[in-house]
């Protein structure tokens, strides 16, 4: 599974950790994250993001 960065903050989405303040489990790949989830540092949105 693919990481991706956050192209507002940095802030690195990793698949294998999920994201615990989003209630994301560990395991969920980004394109299976909802469509209004954003990123937990900054808020931007799941489109501001880029492979990483």
């Amino acid at each position: 599974m693919d990481k991706y960065v956050c192209d507002v903050c940095g802030y690195v989405y990793d698949p294998a950790k999920g994201d615990p303040k989003g209630k994301i489990a560990p395991g969920t790949p980004f394109d299976k994250l909802p469509d209004d989830w954003t990123c937990p540092e900054c808020g931007a949105p799941k489109d501001q993001f880029s492979k990483a």
